[in-house]
């Protein structure tokens, strides 16, 4: 069971615009540029470094291509639920999509995502537009430990 839009949003303190029928929209703050190669083995795992991307008057041109963005929004996952983010279809229909992935219970924090630009003419991108947005499913029971992970506190 899902969530709704207005329950999300009591958990993390958002209003207005934001809030959807079955999740909150999330906004974001910040663009990189991914400008290193990436590693994931069993026990290693170096994430790409990347250049922040600085908007001209409030917006971000960007070019096709792979970015790492940073959400505007502080996420809380509570323990008995698990967050799943999607993009906001404006985005998927301009040629661009974010990608995501799980919040475990108990994560907190400003998270990343990448965004991929496919539309080969770029998109314009404001700070704080609505990219994606987050939905809190329901566990059948509280998770039976929290994540404590090296993301927990990103960005904050």
């Amino acid at each position: 069971m899902f969530l709704t839009g207005d329950d999300v949003a009591k958990i993390l303190g958002i209003d207005g615009v934001q809030v959807q029928p079955a999740g909150v929209d999330l906004r974001v703050g910040e663009v990189r540029r991914l400008e290193s190669p990436g590693l994931l083995g069993e026990a290693d795992r170096r994430i790409p470094e990347g250049a922040r991307v600085e908007p001209v008057e409030g917006w971000w041109s960007l070019g096709p291509g792979a970015y790492r963005i940073r959400f505007l929004d502080v996420v809380r996952v509570p323990p008995n639920v698990v967050g799943l983010c999607f993009p906001r279809s404006s985005l998927l229909r301009m040629g661009a999509l974010v990608g995501c992935a799980v919040w475990d219970p108990g994560y907190v924090g400003r998270g990343e995502a990448l965004l991929a630009v496919f539309n080969p003419m770029g998109i314009r991108l404001e700070q704080g537009a609505r990219v994606a947005q987050l939905v809190y499913a329901t566990l059948r029971r509280e998770a039976s430990r929290l994540y404590e992970g090296v993301y927990k506190g990103e960005g904050l």
